[in-house]
């Protein structure tokens, strides 16, 4: 799927996400494609380049980070507030390689106040290979 396509929800929805995702060079560089959004929710997918194995011919870490990363940052940001990481960990489960298709999806677990918590689930041709777990809050866009 080309990179900021979306299947779900017309472009208008969500606007706050969508503004940070087109903004993000980090994720287009990496080629990380925004597949579906949703209130609470977001599906991206990136394939593993040879740029992004380590000396044991695996997915580097961070690879796997920063898409789960940048997932969690769409669908806490899928609301009418801007938000940003208070705290992230992953898990790696099992190793990926070159020519993988990375899909992390994110799922809202509970909004309060001005905080979030979600849960990204990174998997391979369907079997997971991470689970991250993000906690957000929200902040203030004019500035201040």
């Amino acid at each position: 799927m080309a990179a900021d396509t979306v299947m779900a929800d017309d472009v208008t929805e969500h606007p706050i996400a969508r503004k940070m995702f087109a903004d993000d060079a980090a994720s287009r560089a990496l080629g990380i494609s925004l597949d579906d959004l949703g209130p609470g929710r977001a599906r991206t997918s990136m394939t593993v380049t040879s740029s992004m194995v380590n000396g044991h011919g695996i997915t580097h870490g961070g690879y796997v980070f920063i898409i789960a990363d940048t997932t969690f940052a769409l669908a806490c940001n899928s609301h009418d507030d801007a938000a940003v990481a208070a705290r992230a960990d992953i898990r790696f489960l099992r190793p990926t390689r070159e020519g993988d298709v990375l899909v992390a999806e994110a799922v809202e677990r509970r909004r309060f106040g001005r905080n979030g918590i979600y849960d990204v689930t990174v998997s391979v041709g369907g079997e997971v290979i991470a689970e991250f777990r993000g906690d957000s809050r929200t902040i203030a866009t004019d500035g201040h």
